[in-house]
């Protein structure tokens, strides 16, 4: 049977990007409780946490917000398992991240486990810890439903993996309208690899991290010229989740304005006709013409960064001149960004950022542009 039989809601909440308190740190649990509560009543159920997001905020917030509010068997529940986390250092300690996950949920089981963010840099600890063997035990003993893999590299370096991997249930991909033909990202690469395979798919960054919320103005203009009442957001998601082979479209939501507008239009979601396809490749063309760095805010360069600089905080700013031409928001951004350090020119290129960067972005080449455009 595959995955898609089981007619999984095709609305995803990742738990990536939770609302947060004043002090910018702890999750605001009170308001994750009401943006489960939106979603459970709308009749989804699928929710994406990681062992390494929020430093195991996540796994612990997806424990007090929905596993002691709702019975087990009312909602899925996916995490991952990294062997970068910080600590991760052998086999043992990368297979006791399961033992961690379950403790922090409460979950007794996962739905889904996902081998996290395997690409060729990372590919080697994977395999020499075991853990394409390990996930089979865990799924044999109970502890997991279903195993596969997110994944953030070139289609050919996909086909490789499933093909020495048959057994993979299903993979997740970065997808979006604004990724399909980016050389950096190969979206619609990846996804004809997988459709190959015949692999059900997860769609994680269906809005590019938050920047298809709020894209250049050229593009909101198609958008609206089509329908003025739906948001740029609802474009991007529905857009996605209409492709062939999509078990479920993760949207990292952090506020309960964002759980409602998505909510509004993925509770009975319709596919895009033709003409609002169209739409989209207006948007498309549109978005091309606009120069920008493509960072989606995932923070895997940052941890090891000597220098302690704020990377996708600072492309943002980099991004608020780059899209919209506002140089005086940009640097106000920049500043706020580097408050406490870490300014661009600060950067001493030692590429540890490059090696982890899931965009594959030339992060040295920006900062030294972005220092001569912003400081």
């Amino acid at each position: 049977m595959s995955l898609l039989d089981l007619n999984i809601p095709k609305l995803g909440f990742g738990l990536m990007r939770l609302p947060k308190l004043e002090d910018g740190k702890s999750i605001d649990i009170e308001q994750t409780k009401k943006m489960v509560d939106i979603f459970m009543a709308a009749g989804l159920k699928y929710f994406d946490t990681a062992y390494v997001y929020e430093g195991g905020l996540s796994e612990a917030a997806a424990k007090e917000a929905l596993v002691e509010r709702y019975p087990r068997d009312s909602f899925y529940l996916a995490t991952k398992l990294n062997t970068h986390a910080q600590g991760t250092v052998d086999a043992e300690t990368a297979k006791a991240q399961l033992t961690t996950s379950l403790e922090r949920t409460g979950a007794g089981y996962f739905d889904f486990y996902l081998l996290h963010a395997l690409g060729k840099g990372n590919i080697d600890s994977y395999d020499e810890y075991g853990l394409w063997d390990f996930v089979k035990e865990a799924k044999e003993k109970g502890l997991i439903k279903h195993y596969g893999f997110s994944f953030h590299d070139t289609p050919e370096f996909l086909d490789e993996l499933l093909t020495k991997h048959p057994d993979v249930e299903f993979i997740q991909l970065q997808i979006n309208y604004a990724d399909m033909e980016a050389a950096n990202v190969q979206s619609r690469g990846c996804y004809e690899v997988a459709r190959k395979h015949g692999k059900p798919i997860v769609v994680m960054e269906p809005v590019k991290g938050g920047t298809l919320a709020n894209p250049p103005e050229r593009v909101t203009d198609v958008f609206k010229a089509a329908d003025p009442d739906a948001s740029p957001a609802s474009w991007a998601i529905r857009y996605v989740a209409s492709m062939e082979g999509i078990m479920v479209v993760l949207s990292g939501m952090s506020n309960i304005a964002q759980m409602e507008n998505n909510v509004s239009y993925m509770k009975d979601f319709q596919p895009l006709s033709e003409e609002e396809q169209a739409v989209v490749k207006k948007a498309q063309e549109a978005l091309a013409s606009v120069e920008q760095i493509p960072c989606t805010s995932c923070r895997y360069c940052t941890p090891g960064c000597p220098m302690q600089i704020n990377i996708p905080g600072i492309f943002s700013a980099m991004n608020t001149y780059l899209m919209y031409d506002n140089l005086e928001g940009a640097k106000r951004n920049y500043g706020w960004n580097t408050s406490n350090g870490g300014k661009a020119s600060e950067c001493i290129g030692c590429g540890q950022c490059e090696g982890e960067c899931p965009q594959h972005i030339t992060i040295i080449d920006w900062l030294a542009r972005i220092a001569q455009t912003l400081e």
